[in-house]
């Protein structure tokens, strides 16, 4: 690790522990101290599976279990992309190797520290059943035992009995993070990975992520290696400029160099635009991929109806970071409404293809979308 490596605090634990939430409420507090921050999801670095066989949805390498040593190289890559924006530190909360942590020789860019988030196991139990989940979890609360065992003497927080910021204030006490960089800004260098990139994208609301990833299920069931990123997932920066598109188009470029290499034949991507010249930096930094763009639109009342649903927490994107539509008071949401109806008409006549939403289910609207994509409908990969 190089004296100029940048500070990353990364939280993990079992899945119900409060890894997301808390991350995202320290990100928050750095915000309003106004300290350059960056967040990021593991989970996104490494949503690369191949096609799904009988008994296994998610086949993984048999050199990389749980995809952990790709999820640590790429963060390499987007922490320097972070640092290159002018962020003096970034937040990482998801999961880790239950028997090697996190590789630290992966991560010269980052001078790490690490906490583990636990529970007790009635209390996952519930919070995971909170989340719509079925099942006894067996799973989770074992991986929560192994994490216990093996890292035991590794700083951690008990989440069960405490509020989100009371953890936060305990991981700050326990660990002294941060110890801020000096802040840098350097220009992002064009990324030459070649490849096929699908963009599916669109005002708030009108159902980017929930057809994505139905494409991207689609694509695994048809036989294709595909792999699937959320922009906004990968992009996160506090003060934001301009929409961090800049950021998201070298981290964009990060994921799919990685995701390429784990041999990944296409890439759905989700992510807002509100204006066209924002495509401008996807295409500088990935000058030898094939981005298509796919429009998905809705009626303004549709997208009023939806933003509600959000705001009242009716969502499908439970467990992820940042949806600033929950709890926003209805004269707000209808704010947002009249703005996601002025940008998809901004948008108007933007991308290689464009697919209605209103009234359809999102495995319908998916069918639409791969077979508009002209890649799988010229059987690019499908022979």
């Amino acid at each position: 690790m190089g004296e100029s490596a940048l500070d990353v605090l990364w939280l993990y634990g079992a899945p119900g522990v409060g890894k997301t939430t808390v991350a995202w409420e320290l990100f928050l507090q750095m915000a309003r101290d106004e300290i350059a921050t960056g967040y990021v999801d593991i989970d996104q670095l490494g949503m690369c599976y191949g096609p799904p066989t009988p008994g296994n949805w998610a086949p993984e390498p048999h050199d990389d279990p749980g995809r952990h040593r790709l999820k640590a190289r790429t963060l390499n890559a987007v922490v320097a992309n972070f640092q290159d924006a002018g962020a003096r530190c970034v937040i990482v909360p998801g999961v880790t190797d239950a028997v090697r942590g996190v590789e630290t020789d992966l991560l010269p860019r980052a001078r790490l520290t690490t906490c583990r988030l636990r529970a007790e196991p009635a209390e996952l139990r519930r919070r995971l059943a909170a989340r719509g989940q079925t099942g006894d979890f067996t799973a989770e609360v074992a991986y929560s035992d192994a994490l216990d065992q093996t890292f035991a003497t590794d700083p951690y927080v008990d989440t069960t009995e405490l509020a989100v910021a009371e953890v936060v204030d305990q991981i700050r006490a326990r660990t002294g993070w941060p110890r801020l960089a000096t802040p840098v800004e350097r220009p992002s260098v064009a990324d030459f990975t070649p490849g096929e990139i699908l963009w599916l994208c669109g005002p708030p609301a009108v159902g980017k992520s929930t057809v994505g990833w139905q494409v991207y299920q689609q694509l695994r069931q048809t036989g294709v290696n595909a792999a699937y990123v959320d922009l906004a997932q990968i992009g996160f920066r506090r003060p934001e400029t301009a929409g961090n598109h800049r950021l998201k188009a070298a981290n964009l470029a990060a994921v799919w160099r990685g995701f390429r290499a784990g041999g990944a034949q296409c890439l759905v991507a989700v992510g807002p635009l509100e204006r066209p010249e924002q495509v401008t930096p996807y295409v500088e930094m990935l000058p030898a991929a094939t981005i298509t763009l796919c429009q998905l639109g809705a009626s303004r009342q549709t997208l009023a109806d939806r933003i509600v649903r959000r705001g009242n927490g009716v969502t499908s994107t439970v467990g992820l970071a940042g949806d600033e539509l929950i709890g926003q008071p209805p004269e707000r949401l209808r704010e947002i409404a009249d703005q996601a109806t002025r940008t998809m008409n901004a948008l108007d006549g933007l991308g290689n293809v464009r697919v209605e939403t209103d009234d359809r289910p999102a495995d319908e609207i998916a069918v639409e979308v791969i077979q508009g994509w002209s890649p799988l409908s010229d059987n690019h990969y499908l022979t």
